[in-house]
């Protein structure tokens, strides 16, 4: 997988997962939430974790209006046309996929301690929670 920055985009997963969402909607937001916090699921593997903060970042864009970290433009475009209503509901399940891409059981907290990276990545997951509260 290439990662080349912090940022919900800055992967190849991400990148992907922005087109997915311009075709699928918040269909693809959910899903991504719902694999996250699948309790079938014993260990959340690093694609599932990028796929989980591009939602997240996805969302919060849609509800707050800052789109500064949306690089893909058919995404910014989507994102301004997002039906509010429809993603609202999404902002706690959001919040608790967050925690569990964080979590222990969690492929992202150890890549991101090998990169040394581990503060400025956990400082963004943290940016987007409290966008989300």
């Amino acid at each position: 997988m290439n990662i080349w920055g912090i940022g919900s985009f800055e992967n190849e997963v991400g990148v992907a997962f922005a087109q997915e969402v311009v075709e699928d909607g918040a269909f693809a937001l959910a899903e991504a939430f719902d694999v996250a916090l699948d309790p079938d699921n014993d260990f959340l593997d690093a694609e599932e974790g990028h796929r989980t903060l591009a939602a997240a970042e996805i969302l919060v864009a849609a509800l707050t209006g800052d789109t500064s970290h949306i690089t893909d433009a058919p995404l910014r475009a989507w994102v301004a046309s997002a039906n509010l209503t429809e993603l609202g509901p999404l902002r706690e399940v959001a919040r608790e996929a967050l925690g569990r891409v964080c979590g222990s059981d969690s492929a992202l907290p150890d890549l991101w301690a090998d990169s040394g990276d581990t503060d400025e990545w956990r400082a963004d997951v943290k940016r987007l929670r409290a966008a989300l509260a």
